[in-house]
């Protein structure tokens, strides 16, 4: 955690002491009826708030009403609490015990749309013994709230962060599932879209018909002065949608902060009630069962005049401020963070005071660029100077998510390698669009630029990885091929530290689905070809022998149970090695009993192995291969296409 100064920290003491007591006051029935739970949140409240109070201080601290808006904020704190259930307040005492059980080996997750994937939240409680079967213990579910019908960002739009969807079900459905979820060892994940609401949410609607309050809980203005002077530094997020970051409603007469899309009305955390107001929000979601929120959009939160308005100091100190309120009205809640920026940004959230989970969108990226090159020098480069983070945080892994794929290298260490990042992605984009001659992949572009060709890239796993072209070629050698692309690319985040997570579907060997062209308010975003109904008649053949979606799926069954069958693949600490062999991947996990070496082939070629490396990074003569079991004599050796070993001294 950062370090307070020592005027802060006085100033934090003496704030507490005059603020407890009054807040003591304010509860004090709840006090005398349950003294115990009041005291377990007063221990919270004091081992945090100082944290707190350092954050918002910084933040709104040059406000006449700070603290005013301070003791507003622990009263809400202490109203969470109180309405949190036992079960919940349990579940918190587990995980202040075992703060890093989210790092077990254990841990592996699944993402999904509920409406896709099971209808609705009754049909997603049917479907528990399938994620059983797969070992997913960590279920992500797709924005679920309500939202406006028609266009709404898939989900990320929301009216309203207490109603659940009413096509999908209720808040009681959603809190009943997070019990039976808990209850079979599966933690819930739901996405926190904090930047912004919905021009339908319940303060826009109120905006919108005048009201001062709720107008100041977004950024409006009535002519083009403050818009025009921000945009000088700002960049266009969807420019085919509506030219700059602004949109301008007629019907009330203001111009409204639209980062993304014009139905999306950023929020205004320069207003602390904003703030207040989110965190109860925050906090009503961790009380309906959800053990992490996923930080949508963290980058955009904080806005300053004259500056990019993406990575902020004060982005940082929110979320620090939000952390420190889950601290302590719901410890069991982590969050995860989601930057698809800058590697050296999407650092710097990944903190235990900040985001304690982030996703890992470079691994992911770099996993695709190497099948594409048949060459791992971006990928052991990167991973070498970027994988590591603080011990008490971890990387979630995937390989496909809802969104596009974008290329999100540095530069930096493109160029080392002599490797010009303009001119790579450009070749990434017509690999995975099947322009490249010579591509396997049938992904679509999307977002795509014609005048600079810069885009990013829609499309299944499986049908990047080649299966839907080899499908309809009918070339048994290229299925074959494809199969193993999808089982490698798994292979490796199941292995490398952190928890991984599977797009569901993907397991199944999902090809694209064209359909969506013909919904009128999705066929202009591509993402949704990779965004099919979940197909359970394609599931009942997952047992099928000589099918696809049966070697795929049985293929990643066997992957996940060696990850839980063993604690080399707790953590995240992971040595990333120069094989000496540009198509092989290497890395190395170790725990207190064990070593392994991992290695995985990215080319469909053989490629040669030196046993000297065995030597050198497993640190024994003899190995057995985890998955086969077969053994492994101290002699070079050829590595199958695509091959991903598993090695453990003997």
């Amino acid at each position: 955690m950062p370090q307070i100064s020592k005027n802060t920290s006085d100033a934090a003491s003496l704030t507490y002491g005059r603020l407890y007591p009054r807040l003591q006051t304010r509860f004090d029935k709840y006090c005398l009826e349950a003294p115990a739970d009041w005291a377990q949140f007063s221990d919270q409240l004091a081992a945090h708030f100082a944290q707190l109070f350092g954050s918002l201080v910084q933040v709104y601290g040059d406000q006449y009403d700070f603290y005013y808006h301070l003791e507003t904020l622990l009263e809400t704190l202490a109203e969470s609490w109180i309405e949190r259930s036992a079960s919940l307040k349990e579940l918190d005492r587990v995980h202040q015990v075992k703060l890093q059980w989210f790092q077990s080996n254990r841990m592996v997750g699944g993402v999904c749309y509920v409406d896709l994937f099971a209808q609705d939240l009754k049909g997603l409680r049917s479907r528990i013994d399938y994620f059983n079967e797969l070992g997913i213990n960590y279920l992500h579910l797709m924005p679920l709230f309500r939202s406006p019908a028609g266009e709404n960002d898939g989900g990320y739009a929301i009216s309203s962060y207490r109603e659940v969807d009413p096509r999908i079900g209720s808040m009681a459905e959603l809190k009943a599932l997070a019990e039976e979820l808990r209850r079979n060892n599966i933690s819930l994940v739901l996405d926190f879209v904090f930047n912004h609401t919905s021009d339908e949410h319940e303060w826009a609607q109120k905006a919108r018909a005048g009201d001062a309050t709720c107008q100041n809980f977004y950024y409006m203005f009535p002519d083009r002065l403050q818009p025009d002077a921000y945009e000088q530094t700002l960049r266009e997020i969807f420019p085919d949608e509506h030219a700059g970051t602004f949109t301008w409603f007629p019907e009330f007469k203001r111009w409204v902060w639209t980062t993304f899309h014009s139905y999306q009305w950023d929020l205004n955390y320069a207003n602390p009630e904003v703030f207040i107001a989110m965190t109860r929000e925050m906090l009503s979601l961790a009380n309906a069962g959800v053990e992490v929120l996923r930080l949508d959009a963290v980058a955009f939160i904080w806005k300053q005049l004259g500056t990019s308005c993406e990575n902020l100091p004060q982005a940082h100190l929110l979320i620090q401020a939000f952390n420190a309120c889950a601290r302590i009205a719901a410890p069991a809640l982590l969050f995860k963070s989601e930057a698809i920026v800058h590697p050296d940004e999407v650092a710097r959230y990944i903190r235990p005071d900040e985001c304690q989970i982030s996703y890992n969108p470079l691994l992911m990226a770099l996993l695709w660029e190497s099948l594409a090159t048949r060459s791992v020098r971006l990928l052991t480069a990167s991973m070498r100077e970027r994988f590591a983070i603080s011990e008490d945080c971890t990387w979630v892994n995937y390989v496909r998510c809802h969104d596009d794929i974008g290329w999100t290298f540095s530069d930096e260490d493109a160029g080392r390698l002599g490797i010009n990042g303009y001119d790579h992605r450009r070749f990434l984009n017509d690999f995975y669009t099947g322009r490249f001659p010579g591509s396997f992949a049938r992904g679509l572009p999307f977002q795509e630029n014609p005048k600079t060709g810069d885009c990013r890239i829609s499309g299944t796993c499986a049908s990047l990885a080649g299966l839907e072209q080899a499908l309809m070629e009918n070339n048994p050698k290229e299925i074959d091929l494809a199969n193993q692309r999808i089982r490698l690319i798994h292979a490796v985040i199941m292995t490398i530290g952190g928890i991984p997570l599977i797009y569901l579907g993907d397991e199944l060997a999902t090809l694209n689905n064209y359909s969506f062209r013909e919904d009128v308010h999705k066929m202009d975003d591509s993402r949704w070809v990779h965004r099919p109904e979940f197909d359970w008649t394609n599931a009942a053949n997952r047992s099928k022998k000589d099918t696809p979606t049966a070697e795929v799926f049985q293929s990643m069954k066997e992957i996940i149970t060696l990850r839980k069958q063993n604690e080399t693949f707790s953590g995240h600490e992971t040595e990333i090695i120069d094989t000496g062999n540009e198509a092989v991947f290497g890395f190395v996990r170790v725990n207190s009993n064990t070593r392994v070496l991992i290695l995985a082939n990215f080319s469909e070629k053989e490629q040669p192995v030196s046993a000297n490396l065995l030597r050198l990074y497993g640190l024994g003569y003899q190995f057995t291969d985890l998955l086969t079991a077969n053994s492994f004599a101290p002699v070079d050796f050829k590595m199958a296409a695509y091959q991903f070993l598993c090695l453990q001294a003997k």
